[in-house]
């Protein structure tokens, strides 16, 4: 076969085989990335054998790691690094250095040479990154990217990023002879430090005339080329000077990040990265030997299990020392304990530079692909770690953030209203109330927030809304009412949970994330429930509705009817197993159990409205299940006990306790109660 055309077999192969894996771990539910090392396993030399000159591959997937370093130097947000910037520069650049020096440490105990403290740092700066694109699709999916433990992963994780470039800079030192070590790592940094200089300038005064000159052609194909061009060509003058293709890469999308043109080169940019990517990854794929993977799956166990360990132990007491809770330091550790997408470059520039052995950097790509493939499953386990953690008597106190840091001196006392939240919803509620002269005291455990606040002279509270201490202490007991307008579903419904725990009449609003969530809230005690969503159509439908010539309080009638109905006529619709699952999955994360209502109780033939169990026990009945298999998810008022009834409710140990009381009959139930569940 031609040479040329079978570089476009070649080519064709890798691209079909990282599509069909790309797609197999998409439907698994695994990152993307894991199909494309599959599919470069399977074609590759050690693999069925389809590719065997791996090198002109290797040379095109070359453009897949300049584009990804350049698209992360775009992504790169300053203004979201101040957010965090303690914990991400401190934190981060901590955890980075410890685990350096702990790598450097290990390899000089179960290992000799001269070239230990080079292979040392360079297995340190491997195992220091963690996986941007798989932490944070996990934050996403559970919405939890504004969360303190999101703002926290995401901040390291942005720190880690920008560490990737300094580290491919000083990389080629390392292969230096160890007593120049020193001399050649310093000196690589001053050569990164004169071409960051040059390239502040250029950034400043070059780049931005340069990209409104394309834009103005009004040109895709133009703007595209050009931006390509430049970041090839930065790329090129690195390796001309001594630094890598990798560097001048990223040092590129780094001057354009700060130009108003940032999103469309970056919207430009992406199909073409994620190509090359994809590429690159599959070349990854093609170095690795599933024989030897097999031969040596106990020892890559074993070494993801000291990875997750050895990150965990170094992330969690970091957090924990920037003033964290324990909860939010231990959730940061198993988030980022994984080894990330970026050490696949790393670890090629090291093989390539004689750093690390095959065997080494093929247990390099073993352990990292598997930690990798765990970090999904280990996020979504970690609410029934808690959950469990949480039932236990003696662990609460260390999971909770028992007491707030700090409390402003005009905390009203009683008649005002909580607020949970200081985001956009919670500060626009607080504008409005305020417009009222009505007392209000906003619980957030953001400093930036916290500061917004200050400066605003808003009475607030430092902590976690989820802990009964800090809503004692923001005086929930004697509020007149109180807005949950948290980003996190799961610490809006604890948090609705131990608020009606210390008062049970409060008057409860609460922002709903999702509408699979509005029954929930409504179950757990919500006395309102808004989708912002379904408002914004509630609004637009309104006004256009009223100008078509409408009756107005027609119109109005109709809105209110659908807000009574819990959106019922906007929500999609749903099957009973739907229903049930999605019940399911958002109570897993509360003190859930399955009550059989005994025979004789006396709760047998009351309504729901007639027994009033939460405002009895506190505990929350979320479904029954009938003697006869039927199952009610979201039981209303009217809703009628019977004989043989499994109660699924929700509640803390002595909740559920005075529920079983109750239904024994060793607590009288006042009857003719009309209150609702």
């Amino acid at each position: 076969m031609q040479e040329d055309f079978r570089l476009i077999v070649d080519l064709v192969s890798v691209l079909a085989v990282a599509a069909c894996g790309g797609l197999l771990a998409s439907l698994l539910r695994q990152p993307v990335l894991l199909g494309y090392l599959m599919g470069g396993m399977i074609v590759g030399p050690a693999g069925l054998g389809v590719i065997k000159e791996v090198i002109q591959v290797e040379t095109l997937a070359q453009f897949g790691v300049a584009f990804l370093l350049f698209a992360l130097g775009v992504e790169f947000s300053f203004a979201e690094l101040r957010k965090v910037k303690a914990i991400a520069l401190g934190g981060g650049g901590l955890q980075i250095a410890l685990t350096i020096l702990f790598t450097v440490v290990v390899c000089g105990i179960i290992g000799t040479g001269e070239e230990l403290p080079a292979k040392g740092v360079f297995l340190g700066a491997i195992l220091s990154l963690s996986s941007t694109a798989v932490v944070l699709k996990c934050l996403m999916e559970r919405n939890e990217t504004e969360t303190p433990h999101g703002q926290v992963m995401l901040g390291i994780l942005v720190v880690q990023d920008l560490a990737l470039g300094l580290m491919i800079a000083v990389l080629p030192a390392l292969h230096q002879p160890g007593e120049t070590i020193v001399m050649a790592v310093v000196t690589a940094l001053l050569r990164l430090a004169l071409f960051a200089g040059g390239a502040v300038v250029a950034g400043i005064w070059l780049i931005p005339p340069l990209l409104r000159i394309l834009a103005r052609t009004e040109s895709r194909e133009l703007f595209l080329l050009g931006v390509v061009t430049l970041c090839l060509g930065i790329a090129l003058l690195t390796e001309h000077l001594g630094l890598s293709i990798e560097m001048g890469a990223f040092v590129a999308g780094l001057m354009i990040s700060e130009v108003e043109y940032a999103d469309q080169t970056l919207t430009y940019v992406e199909p073409v990265r994620d190509i090359f990517a994809s590429l690159f990854f599959a070349a990854i794929g093609m170095l690795i030997d599933p024989v030897f993977l097999w031969k040596n799956l106990e020892l890559i166990l074993v070494l993801v299990a000291l990875v997750f360990v050895g990150k965990f132990l170094i992330i969690t007491p970091l957090v924990k020392l920037f003033r964290y809770p324990l909860k939010t330091a231990l959730i940061a550790g198993l988030g980022l304990a994984q080894i990330g997408e970026f050490s696949f470059v790393l670890a090629s520039e090291g093989q390539a530079l004689g750093l690390v052995s095959r065997r080494v950097y093929l247990l390099i790509l073993g352990t990292t692909a598997v930690t990798l493939m765990l970090t999904p499953f280990l996020l979504r386990l970690v609410p029934f770690l808690f959950n469990f953690a949480e039932s236990i008597p003696w662990l609460q106190p260390y999971l909770e953030e028992i007491y707030p840091r700090d409390v402003s001196d005009n905390v009203p006392s009683k008649s005002h209203v909580v607020v949970c939240g200081y985001g956009r919803v919670g500060k626009n509620l607080v504008k409005l109330l305020q417009k009222h002269n009505f007392p209000v005291v906003v619980i957030d455990q953001s400093e930036r927030r916290i500061q917004q606040l200050r400066e605003e002279g808003v009475p607030y509270v430092i902590g976690n809304c989820v802990s009964l201490h800090v809503l004692e202490t923001a005086g929930v007991n004697n509020a007149k009412g109180m807005a949950i307008a948290l980003p996190d579903p799961m610490s809006t419904r604890l948090t609705l949970k131990r608020a009606l725990e210390l008062c049970p009449e409060l008057d409860l609003v609460v922002r709903a994330t999702h509408n699979k969530d509005i029954e929930v809230l409504y179950q757990l005690g919500a006395k309102e429930v808004v989708q912002p969503e379904f408002e914004a159509s509630l609004e637009m439908a309104n006004h256009l509705l009223t100008s078509l010539g409408f009756l107005s309080f027609v119109v109005e009638q109709e809105m209110k009817q659908i807000r009574n109905d819990h959106y019922l006529a906007l929500r999609p619709e749903q099957t009973p197993l739907e229903v049930s699952r999605n019940l399911q999955k958002a109570t897993r994360d509360l003190n859930r159990r399955w009550y059989t209502l005994p025979s004789g109780s006396p709760l047998i033939d009351m309504s729901l409205a007639e027994a009033d169990i939460r405002y009895l026990t506190g505990a929350s009945l979320m479904a029954i299940r009938r003697a006869n298999g039927e199952e009610i998810d979201y039981p209303n008022g009217q809703t009628k006990l019977e004989e043989g009834d499994r109660l699924l409710v929700v509640g803390v140990s002595q909740e559920i306790a005075a529920l079983e009381e109750l239904a024994q009959g060793r607590v009288a139930v006042p009857r003719g109660n009309n209150a609702l569940l």
